[in-house]
């Protein structure tokens, strides 16, 4: 019997090359008008019992070449729970990932996938909940909805959005677990959240290239996380409709959450660099993140990237422009591909419930910092009363 392998589905990727018995070469297909590719999502049938290999022969020109190695694929019999493949290996640009499916149909992906189907389902039980309004904040390019859901009634203005990058699907299952516990009545620090702040959450900010299948651009090829500076209707409309939002309701504190494919850890980035830079803003940061280190094993600020020096900015990615349009305390989260290596899980690495678990440590870190944050947010607006009377 002849394995078959297919992607004609929702967030779908991969195609294949050349197959040799057990033995099947694929390609990773790029985003569409776009260069890059690394994501990947496929499910093969007829291979029940049968020793096989999988190899992505086109890593080395993908995205990311330095997310392969130490990376294990993940494979699901019924697309809930999602284990590593841990016969996978990386050499001279070629992921091989060697299995026996104990059943005929099997799902492989580069993590665990969260669909637009589930999205959906997440956006439409969440709407439902006594104390959440929904609000659609435009249209994608493809026409999609750009689902927003306000949590709370409280003077601090929080946003949370997700999924810049379709690719980086641990992205929304934080936002699933950030949002059952903002929604769970019983929660003591959920209760104290949605009196002293109002939640306006976005769980996907580009859902055409979740749809698509892509790692990191929307519909027309456009990385949205390098659109904030000047956002259009022709190209970006998903950021332009998220950011008319913001100027409508102001910004206090802002999280943009992603997934990083070469740093085994958990991460955040801030606006060092912007022309604004201040150090109210800078400590707010600075205590949020060593709040969080306290609070989850799971995260550490050993590890990210290099912060820029002064004036050195991008301003085109949404938590430097967010910091300097508002002056507010805004960060990128960054998660694993991979794992979090200083607390290893050998059967799923880093897992969608890892991430819900690090969404609600998050959430009490902003409870911790609270009083801090109003203190804050007091000064700047004072700051700019005295600036327009002036």
């Amino acid at each position: 019997m002849s394995l078959i392998i297919s992607s004609a589905f929702d967030a779908g990727n991969i195609r294949v090359v050349r197959e040799d018995g057990d033995s099947v070469d694929l390609e990773i297909v790029k985003d569409h008008m776009s260069d890059f590719y690394q994501w990947f999502y496929f499910r093969l049938s007829g291979a029940a019992g049968r020793e096989v290999a999988l190899r992505i022969t086109n890593c080395a020109a993908s995205a990311y070449p330095n997310g392969w190695p130490d990376y294990k694929g993940v494979m699901s019999l019924d697309r809930d729970q999602w284990v590593r493949i841990q016969d996978t290996s990386y050499a001279d640009g070629v992921l091989t990932m060697k299995l026996t499916p104990p059943q005929d149909v099997v799902w492989i992906a580069y993590f665990a996938p969260y669909s637009m189907e589930r999205h959906h389902d997440l956006v439409t039980q969440t709407a439902a909940l006594e104390g959440v309004e929904y609000r659609s904040l435009g249209k994608s390019l493809d026409g999609q909805d750009m689902d927003c859901l306000t949590i709370g009634r409280g003077p601090l203005r929080v946003w949370l959005y997700a999924r810049q990058h379709p690719g980086e699907s641990m992205a929304e299952w934080w936002m699933e677990g950030a949002l059952e516990k903002l929604t769970d009545e019983d929660d003591p620090i959920a209760r104290v959240l949605r009196k002293e702040c109002t939640f306006r959450v976005v769980p996907n900010m580009n859902p055409d290239g979740s749809r698509r299948g892509h790692l990191r651009t929307n519909a027309v090829g456009a990385n949205l996380n390098r659109e904030w500076h000047a956002p259009t209707a022709e190209r970006s409309p998903e950021v332009l409709c998220v950011r008319n939002a913001m100027d409508e309701t102001g910004v206090d504190f802002a999280m943009d959450v992603h997934g990083d494919e070469a740093i085994p850890a958990n991460f955040l980035a801030g606006f060092e660099g912007i022309p604004s830079h201040n150090q109210r803003q800078q400590r707010l940061f600075d205590l949020f993140s060593e709040t969080l280190e306290n609070l989850s094993p799971d995260f550490q600020r050993e590890q990210g990237y290099e912060i820029p020096k002064a004036g050195e900015a991008n301003m085109s990615m949404s938590t430097t422009q967010l910091a300097e349009r508002y002056g507010c305390v805004s960060m990128t989260l960054e998660m694993p591909f991979k794992d979090n290596f200083n607390l290893p899980d050998p059967v799923f690495g880093w897992s969608p419930q890892r991430s819900k678990f690090l969404a609600s440590a998050c959430l009490d870190a902003l409870h911790a910092i609270l009083p801090e944050l109003k203190k804050a947010s007091a000064e700047r607006d004072s700051a700019k009363r005295e600036k327009v009377e002036a």
